[in-house]
């Protein structure tokens, strides 16, 4: 294991000379075809992710619940409380975004380093975490300054709630586009035929039907403006 470990590091850093190499000779403008230690590369960091938001499957599922629950109190604007706090759905969602962990692959320095497909997925998972846990903490926040903070907290809040509100529907939007992604990138490496058993087409349906606008996108559209 530790040696398969030290030629996969020796190949990633070949192929990443390599990348380096033809971008300084040929130029941003040129085309050039992946070498077969490049696309091996590829395929390495794709089954990776795949495996990596296969696990990620169950906690992205719980927060898609509680965000679809919450929706419908906040797709229009923050409800009108009256002293008593976020509704309980409300609270529901935001201490489920909170608690989505991402799996170490997904970290700020171990996601720059995939290469191809893998890169973009990571940067969707990212970009759905980080959206769904601190708008849904801002929304909450808004609620209480709007319920005990002074008035211009209040104005402020009440003005400027619509842009979490939004980011709450990108993070799910985002989420939902993880799946086409999974096939595309499938495909571009070669399929079955180029994966063998370390990823069949199987789970790649799966996956793609988990991280899918069917499950994961919104409705009713976003309708709140800024400053409403």
């Amino acid at each position: 294991m530790r040696g398969a470990g030290l030629r996969r590091a020796l190949l990633r850093r070949r192929c990443l000379l390599a990348i380096g190499c033809a971008l300084a000779l040929g130029g941003c403008g040129s085309s050039r075809t992946p070498t077969p230690a490049a696309t091996q590369l590829e395929r390495e960091d794709f089954t990776a992710v795949c495996h990596a938001i296969a696990g990620l499957a169950l906690p992205a599922a719980k927060e898609v619940v509680s965000t679809r629950a919450a929706w419908p109190l906040i797709a229009h604007g923050l409800p009108r409380t009256r002293g008593g706090g976020a509704p309980s759905a409300i609270t529901a969602a935001a201490a489920s975004a909170a608690a989505l962990r991402l799996p170490a692959l997904f970290g700020e320095v171990q996601a720059t380093s995939l290469t191809g497909p893998a890169s973009r997925i990571a940067g969707l998972i990212r970009s759905y975490a980080g959206l769904a846990a601190r708008s849904w903490q801002m929304i909450t926040a808004a609620i209480a300054q709007i319920e005990r903070g002074p008035r211009v907290g209040r104005r402020f809040a009440r003005a400027n709630v619509a842009l979490y509100i939004e980011s709450v529907y990108d993070a799910q939007f985002t989420l939902a586009q993880v799946g086409k992604q999974l096939v595309d990138g499938y495909h571009k490496l070669g399929g079955p035929a180029a994966f063998g058993a370390s990823l069949t087409q199987a789970e790649i349906e799966v996956l793609a039907q988990t991280y899918s606008e069917a499950n994961d996108r919104l409705h009713p559209h976003v309708a709140v403006r800024l400053g409403s």
